[in-house]
C-alpha cells in the first residue's frame, strides 16, 4: 500500500550564518514517488535546505520530517530513510564500477555476496553493466554519475537528495542521467533535485519550488508557474513590405516597434486554438507572411520574473 503522507515535510525553517539568513522561514512539501525541483539563484538557499533535511547542518529553529521522521530529534533514522548525492561523484576510479557498489553495500551492511547482487542489480538497472569490469577511471562523465546515483540506492532508500547532479555534462551524459532519474521514481524512490539548468527541471519535475533569499516565492507545476507570465501568444511576422497595422487590426493583436511582429494572445480557449484562429483570418483576408509562431512561456522567463528582486541581494549561501 503506497503512503500518502509527504516523504519531506518542512514548516518555518530559520538558519543564520553570522548576519546572513540563509533559510528565512522556509516550507516545502515533497509528495511520495514524485520528483521535486528546488530551483533558485546562488544564495538562495537550496544547498543549505538540503544539508539540514540529510541531517548534515543544524536548523535555528521550525520543523523538518523526513520519511516520518523528525530530523532534529531521530537523525539516525533520517539517515537510514534517504540517499544523497553531492555535486561531485563519490567514487573511487582505481575500482572497478561493480567494485565501487559491493564496497558501499559492504560499508552499509550487506554481506559480500548481498552486495555483489545488489550491484548487479543496479549495474542493469542504470545500463552501465558493460562497463561492471572497467575501471571508474575510464568512464564519461555520464556514466560516473549514473553510477554514483546507483551507489545512493545500494540500501533502496526512500528519499533521494541530489544537488545539481548533472553540472559540467554534456547534452549526451545529461540525458543518460535524466533517464536514471526516471528510473529511480520507478523503483520506488522519492527525488528532491537542486538544479541550475531550468529545462532539467521542466522535463523531470512533478512539482516545482522556486526559492530566493531563504524564502519560497513560487510553486506548482511547470505549467502553473508558466501560467504566471499569461497564457501562449501567437507571433506574426508580415512581409517587409507588409502593412502591420493592418495586420494587428485584423486579429486583434499588438505590434513590436523594433520588429513589426505582432502578438495576438492566445486567451482562456489555449494557443492552439489561437493559432488556428489567427491562420484563418489571414487566410480569409488574402494576406501574405513571412512567419506564424506559437510562443509558450518558458521555464527560464518564469524563472528570471520571479528571481529578479532576490538574484543581486544573494548572500554567501548556497
Amino acid at each position: 500500500m503506497t503512503s500518502t503522507s509527504p516523504a519531506l515535510l518542512a514548516r518555518g525553517l530559520r538558519k543564520r550564518y553570522g548576519d546572513t539568513a540563509a533559510l528565512d522561514g522556509f516550507d516545502l512539501e515533497v509528495a511520495p514517488g514524485t520528483i521535486h525541483a528546488l530551483l533558485g539563484p546562488n544564495g538562495a538557499g537550496k544547498t543549505t535546505a538540503v544539508r539540514v533535511f540529510a541531517t548534515l547542518t543544524r536548523y535555528d529553529e521550525g520543523e523538518v520530517r523526513v520519511a516520518g521522521h523528525d530530523v532534529r530529534r531521530e537523525p539516525t533514522a533520517v539517515r537510514q530513510a534517504i540517499g544523497l548525492v553531492g555535486q561531485t561523484t563519490a567514487l573511487d576510479e582505481v575500482l572497478f564500477g561493480h567494485e565501487n557498489l559491493v564496497l558501499i553495500g559492504r560499508l552499509h551492511g550487506l554481506s559480500k555476496a548481498a552486495a555483489s547482487d545488489r550491484g548487479d542489480e543496479l549495474l542493469a538497472t542504470f545500463g552501465i553493466a558493460d562497463a561492471r569490469d572497467r575501471k571508474v577511471s575510464t568512464y564519461s562523465g555520464g556514466m560516473r554519475r549514473r553510477l554514483d546515483i546507483a551507489a545512493s540506492l545500494i540500501r533502496r532508500p526512500r528519499l533521494l537528495f541530489l544537488d545539481e547532479p548533472t553540472t559540467g555534462l554534456d547534452p549526451r551524459g545529461r540525458a543518460e542521467v535524466w533517464h536514471s532519474l526516471r528510473q529511480v521514481v520507478h523503483l520506488g524512490t522519492t527525488v528532491l533535485l537542486t538544479t541550475q539548468y531550468l529545462d532539467e527541471a521542466d522535463q523531470l519535475a512533478d512539482r516545482i519550488t522556486v526559492m530566493g533569499a531563504g524564502r519560497v516565492i513560487a510553486e506548482g507545476t511547470s505549467a502553473e508557474l508558466k501560467s504566471r507570465l499569461g497564457g501562449d501568444r501567437v507571433i506574426v511576422t508580415p512581409q517587409i513590405d507588409g502593412d502591420a497595422g493592418a495586420l494587428a487590426e485584423l486579429l486583434g493583436g499588438t505590434t513590436a516597434p523594433e520588429t513589426g511582429a505582432v502578438t495576438v494572445e492566445a486567451g482562456p480557449a489555449g494557443g492552439t486554438a489561437a493559432l488556428l484562429t489567427v491562420v484563418r483570418a489571414i487566410d480569409g483576408a488574402g494576406v501574405e507572411v513571412d512567419d506564424v509562431l506559437l510562443r509558450r512561456p518558458t521555464l527560464d522567463e518564469v524563472f528570471l520574473h520571479l528571481t529578479a528582486d532576490h538574484a543581486d541581494n544573494a548572500g554567501g549561501t548556497k
